[in-house]
């Protein structure tokens, strides 16, 4: 697995590779997993040369060491559709930072601040706190609780995000009614910058409480637009953040080309020194084919990348990093790379609307030469050194009855005390135990079980509070 970020995640799960050049920097590789959950519910299997395997895992085996997931308050919506499983929700958020830091990758959680899709265009607040949207102080009191105890019940299971931004494409502000929303365009910084205040507040205290640092993060759509807005949040006091975000697709903010996006980032560094800048979403299709009845929602190629292919995807992607690194940009994250086509239902239709931008082919198969090789491109001014200690293995196997988990654990070295979870397909912990003296691998370890419904479940195995890995058992019990 390849990454580039010198922060230690946790030493037994960061892997590093190495390069030198007379100036380097750290970079993130990321990618946008919120649909994977749904999409294996839905059916779909992820392979790598046509074997199955964890998509987690294929993104870090080439190179990925950021996830970004999105949170919404309340997404009710989905009772209508498939089974009426909730996605993006808490519990579903839960279960992808588990995955995402068992296989030794940080976490940026996007907090939509809605009960749906926010963006430049739609940032509605959720239906709970529509009984104060007109009321600035209970409205921040509400955004404040729900930002602090979301972040403080994910540190209680060792989740704690790397990264969080404070909505998401938010040129327009956020937790608008909806009759504001569908007025036309407003920006109201008075009301705006109070509740971002409010909110980057609620992460600091949760620093301060936890000991623990949270990188905070504004997230704003199309680069010729980031000058204007950066300028009216630190006019307005939102000045308490570390990361500016940018959204940058060719197909939504053309003509700003890659060179623009460059030189946008190098302003942007001069104009708020110390703070970073990335890009939080782009993407870029492989195909005009559809696999499926969802309308996609990008059908445009850049002339200097064309036509659609898997290699031209790679290779824009691989121009827009490097001009990134080498304008001190920190990272580039691509927006949705797993969200092939399915059997279940959008609200807008069946299937997926990213397919054709997605790093897989239409049988959900890695392209062989796609955009995931973006990541482990040879890039100039990167940090990688390699680490011997390879990466940590553990085996689940229930017992006859499924009333045992048997953990077979190798190729991690801890502390003291072990804790093993078991936590359900609610994302709650359904079973949980400690165990004192051990103290070199291979070693096994029992987790008695309570009664349960047959199902999916993530078996975590934690060192103090950090996570050290996990993995899904099948269970149905006799």
């Amino acid at each position: 697995m390849k990454i580039r970020t010198i922060q230690f995640f946790s030493i037994f799960l960061l892997i590093f590779l190495g390069w030198s050049h007379s100036y380097a920097q750290s970079f993130y590789f990321g990618a946008d997993l919120s649909y994977v959950n749904e999409m294996e519910d839905c059916g779909v299997v992820y392979k790598e040369n046509s074997a199955a395997k964890d998509p987690y895992q294929i993104f870090s085996d080439h190179g990925c060491n950021l996830v970004r997931l999105r949170l919404w308050h309340t997404p009710s919506w989905y009772d209508n559709l498939n089974s009426g499983n909730w996605y993006s929700d808490l519990q579903d958020v839960r279960k992808s930072i588990m995955r995402a830091k068992a296989e030794g990758m940080k976490v940026l959680l996007d907090f939509h601040l809605s009960d749906t899709w926010a963006d430049p265009g739609r940032q509605l607040a959720p239906a709970a706190w529509l009984g104060v949207i007109d009321n600035l102080t209970l409205l921040k009191d509400s955004l404040s609780n729900y930002i602090s105890g979301t972040l403080l019940a994910l540190d209680d299971d060792g989740l704690l995000p790397d990264m969080v931004q404070i909505g998401n494409e938010t040129n327009r502000g956020i937790l608008l009614s909806p009759q504001v929303n569908d007025s036309g365009w407003v920006l109201d910084w008075n009301r705006n910058s109070q509740l971002f205040k409010a909110a980057i507040a609620a992460v600091r205290s949760v620093e301060s409480a936890r000991g623990k640092s949270i990188k905070v993060a504004l997230h704003i759509a199309g680069p010729a637009d980031a000058g204007w807005l950066m300028q009216g949040f630190w006019s307005n006091g939102v000045t308490d953040f570390d990361i500016i975000g940018l959204s940058y697709y060719w197909a939504w903010h053309k003509p700003t080309t890659i060179v623009d996006a460059g030189n946008v980032v190098t302003q942007l560094r001069q104009l708020y020194p110390g703070k970073d800048v990335m890009i939080f979403e782009t993407g870029y299709i492989w195909t005009t084919q559809s696999n499926d009845n969802a309308a996609n929602i990008i059908s445009e190629v850049n002339p200097d990348f064309a036509p659609a292919s898997p290699e031209n995807q790679k290779a824009w992607l691989i121009a827009l990093t490097q001009e990134m690194i080498n304008k001190g940009c920190k990272g580039v994250i691509y927006w949705e790379p797993a969200w092939v086509s399915s059997p279940c239902w959008t609200q807008w239709g069946q299937g997926s609307h990213q397919e054709h931008a997605a790093f897989f082919d239409f049988g959900s198969n890695l392209l062989p030469n796609g955009g995931m090789f973006w990541m482990s491109h040879n890039y100039d001014n990167l940090v990688d050194v390699h680490d011997p200690a390879g990466r940590p293995e553990m085996r689940v196997q229930p017992d006859s009855s499924h009333r045992t988990l048997n953990i077979d654990i190798a190729g991690l070295a801890f502390e003291k005390e072990v804790t093993v979870r078991l936590f359900g397909p609610d994302g709650k912990i359904a079973a949980s135990r400690s165990f004192s003296g051990v103290s070199a691998a291979p070693f096994s370890l029992q987790l008695p079980l309570p009664r349960l419904p047959a199902g999916i479940y993530y078996a975590c195995l934690y060192t103090g509070p950090r996570l050290a890995i996990s993995t899904k058992v099948w269970l149905n019990q006799k």
